[in-house]
Formats: C-alpha cells, structure tokens, sequence
C-alpha cells in the first residue's frame, strides 16, 4: 500500500501539470527524473535512521502522506498566484521522491527483525511487494480515484491511507519493541498529520475555487475537471445579463462573448463558398461553428466529433453558452459524437464512409502532445480523403502575428497533404490577429469568397475577405518544416512563439 501511494503522488504531479502546462511529456520528464534521482539520495540519508527503523519508518510515512497528500492543492495555488509553479513542482518532486527513497532501507531493515535471510531473498521479497504496489497504484489512479474523488481529493485521500499503512506495519508487527517514549512520538505525530490533512480535505473545494478565481478576470460561473481537461466558464454582468461570457480549457481561452462571431464567422463562411450539403466539424463543442452553419438552410447534416463529452454538455446545458450557440444542438441536423477526431476519422476510413462537402476542422492550439497529432501530416492525409472532390476543408491555423512559425507550418503540413493551401488573417480582438488556412483537396489554390446566397454577417464581408490574404511581409514565414506524428515541429514552434508573449 505505501509503494501504491508513491506512484500516485507521482502520477498526480505529472497529470495536474498535463493540466496546466499542456505538455505531457515534458512534465512527466521532469517529475519523473527528479523524483528517481531523489529516490537515490533518500536511500543514502535513511543510513542513520536504520537503528531506529520502526520510529523511523512511521516518522517517513507520516511526513510522505503530508507532503504527498497535499502537494497537488500547494501546485495548484503556486500556479494561480506564482510564476513559481515549475520551481515548486520540483522541490516537491525531490520531496516525496526522498522519502520514498527512505522507505526502502527501513523496510528492509524490518524485514530482516521479522525472519532474518540473505540480502538476496530480502531483497526479492521487498521489490515483489513494491512493483505490486505500482500495479495497484498506477490502476488506481486513473480508474477510480480520479473519476470518484478528483485530483486535489483524490491525492488527499491517498496521503491518509498512505498514513494508516505506514502506521498498521508498525503497530502490527513491531508494537512490542517499542518504548513509551516511542509511543508517545509516533502517536503525535500520526494525529498531528491526520489533523492536517482532515482540514485540507474541509477546505480543498473552497482553497481550490479560490486558486481558480485567481486565475480569471471575470468571476467563475462554471468549472469542472473533466476527464480531458479543466473547464471553467467566466461571465461578468451587468443589469441586463452577462456582457462578456469566456470559455477556457486547461486555462487557454477558447472564445470570449463579445468579439467570438469574428472567428466564427471567418471560419465558417469562406469554406460554405462551394457545396455544403453534408458538414463535418472536427473540434468545435460549445456550437458557435454550428450556430453560422444552421444558417445555410440547404445544409441537410452535419456531424460534430468533440473530444470531451463535458464540452458537449456544457453547450447544450448551460444557459449562457446556449443562448451564444443558438441553441444549435438541438437542430434536427445535427449529430454531435463524443470522440476522439483522430481515432474516428481512421474508423470513418475503414468504413468507407461517404465524403464531405466541408469540413471545419476547429481544434485547440496545438501546444501539447495531444493536440498536435491533429496539426500533422498524417492527420491531414486522412482527413483529405473524407472530403468530396468538389469540397473543400478549413482549418483554424493559430496566430500569425504571435506565432508566425506555427502558422505557416499548418500552411506546409496542409499543402504536403495533397490539398492546396490558401492562408488568411483575421481581427479577433480577444485572441489579436488569428489565422486560417482553406483548402482544396483537388491540389489547387483555392479562391477566399464568401457565398453568393449568405446569411447577414456581423464582421465579414467581401473588403474584409479581400483584405485578409494579406499577411505582412515581418510575419511571412517561407521555411517552416512540416509536422508530423513522429516529429511534430510544430508543438517546438508553438512552444517557442508563444513563449515570448
């Protein structure tokens, strides 16, 4: 059970800064070679502790269930209200990474006070017990304490356990070996923690909200942690209403209320210039593509894939988002799928599905190892053979003022797909100059214009279309490699561009 809950605090550590960050690898690089390195010089400092290896081990599982039971929440303030969040992730990965480091020796110690036997079989049966602890920690982890308790909960309730274990091993086995003095200590300190821990437990929600107010300008109307992600909803009111609703996921703005047609509009409108019988949007889950496609009335179907079914729940259910979206959903049209546009694009292939006219492909910034797969060759390759001859595919392409780079490889990676690329350059106030790539998958350039028969828009028109072909010559880029699966340059790119900012 002890070594269950070191891989816990490891995989919690790795997973909130999946959630922060955005890269995966990259903090799991750091915490876990941080955490092994600290493994090694807790097992050098727990020498001295080998006389007194029961009093000892109690004193290092109680200061671990500590450490590691509240490490998430201590994470999660320092990025709300620091610029310490990396600095502090590591100290505590050294933390809990020594500690465990100790544990190892002290149990060895113990083992041999209960039937004496060679260091090899000692040793045999002491890594048996920790690998079937990562086994048990490592499946705990992401199918039941997440789902039933949360991250900030769920690492709580691991450091009481890990509190209890340590403290039964030792009562159990080695009660009689004990002085009063012994005792005395032992029992302090467990109630010491038990009683830290319990009032973290109270307070984590309200800590939790507070660290997240932090964060946003607006108050928080809505927050979940999903399983994909963080989704916190932002409305600022006046005495009509909200003004200015904002949506993030993992912290990344993905559309404020009052400048959010811009983007849709200049998403959506060029690529319908064409057939748009059939619609497929990848991407997209809180309806705002939706709302301007269900304006098309030869629009027969559209299918939505989104990755997180909570998104999806989120722009159906709540009120603020449903009255931005039209109430798009609930178009007879429409057929939202909970699924990953990857994953069901291959599916789709295999199936020999009937092509496309459109497809919108409406992605998060491709700033994690996640999302850039669906930023690279091979995801474009798939999905240019679910467009129609005669359809065409835009793709939302980032910022080519802040991140240049990152635009013009889409650019290339779209192009080195088989379709012909043709980039654009919008005003979207909350995001500054946004960029889009339409494509054609016949290999020609396709032509930026907007439909004869169109509905009424708010921002675009055939000056501001003309106009956003123009990208200056100080944010051109002609040398950007393409992305793909295997090297994907552009989560480099963005990771660098957008740094600067």
């Amino acid at each position: 059970m002890c070594a269950a809950c070191g891989l816990v605090y490891e995989l919690a550590l790795i997973a909130l800064g999946s959630y922060l960050i955005g890269d995966t690898v990259v903090q799991a690089s750091i915490v876990v070679s941080v955490m092994v390195f600290a493994m090694g010089i807790g097992s050098l400092a727990a020498k001295p502790l080998q006389r007194f290896p029961a009093v000892s081990f109690v004193a290092v599982e109680s200061l671990l269930a500590l450490v590691g039971g509240v490490a998430v929440l201590v994470l999660y303030r320092s990025f709300a209200v620091t610029d310490a969040y990396t600095p502090m992730m590591i100290v505590l990965a050294a933390i809990i990474g020594t500690l465990i480091g100790a544990e190892i020796p002290l149990l060895m110690t113990l083992l041999q006070r209960i039937r004496a036997q060679e260091a090899g079989s000692a040793v045999a049966d002491m890594f048996a017990a920790d690998y079937l602890g990562a086994l048990l920690g490592g499946l705990a982890f992401p199918f039941v304490l997440l789902p039933t308790l949360g991250l900030v909960k769920g690492t709580i309730a691991t450091g009481v356990l890990n509190l209890v274990a340590g403290t039964v091993v030792v009562m159990w086995l080695f009660k009689r070996s004990l002085s009063r003095w012994a005792w005395t200590g032992i029992a302090t300190l467990v109630v010491a923690v038990a009683v830290v821990l319990t009032v973290v437990w109270w307070r984590a929600d309200a800590i939790e909200v507070d660290a997240r107010q932090q964060l946003f300008r607006d108050p928080i109307a809505y927050a979940e942690r999903s399983e994909y992600q963080e989704i916190v909803l932002t409305e600022r009111q006046h005495i009509g209403g909200a003004d200015d609703v904002r949506l993030y996921l993992n912290g990344d703005l993905q559309f404020a209320s009052p400048d959010e047609y811009r983007y849709h509009e200049s998403l959506v409108h060029p690529v319908m210039a064409g057939p748009h019988q059939r619609v497929l949007v990848l991407g997209g889950g809180d309806g705002l593509a939706l709302r301007e496609i269900l304006q098309y009335p030869d629009v027969s179907e559209v299918t939505l894939v989104e990755l997180d079914p909570a998104v999806l729940e989120l722009a159906r259910e709540n009120e603020s988002v449903r009255e931005l979206n039209g109430n798009s959903f609930a178009d007879d049209r429409v057929n939202a799928v909970a699924a990953d546009a990857f994953g069901w694009v291959r599916e789709r292939l295999d199936e020999g599905v009937e092509p496309y006219d459109v497809v919108i492909v409406d992605m998060p910034d491709p700033d994690s190892t996640a999302t850039s797969k669906l930023y690279s060759l091979e995801f474009y390759g798939m999905v240019h053979d679910l467009v129609a001859d005669r359809g065409r595919m835009v793709v939302q392409a980032g910022s080519p003022f802040f991140a240049p780079r990152s635009f013009a490889s889409v650019r290339e990676t779209v192009s080195a797909a088989g379709f012909g690329a043709t980039p654009y350059m919008v005003s979207v106030p909350s995001f500054g100059d946004w960029g889009f790539v339409l494509a054609d998958p016949g290999g020609s350039k396709p032509p930026l214009r907007l439909p004869e028969q169109r509905p009424d828009m708010r921002y675009l028109s055939p000056a501001v279309l003309d106009a956003a072909t123009v990208i200056p010559p100080d944010k051109t880029v002609r040398d950007a490699e393409v992305s793909t699966m295997l090297d994907p340059v552009i989560l480099e790119y963005t990771r660098e561009e957008w740094q600067r900012w």
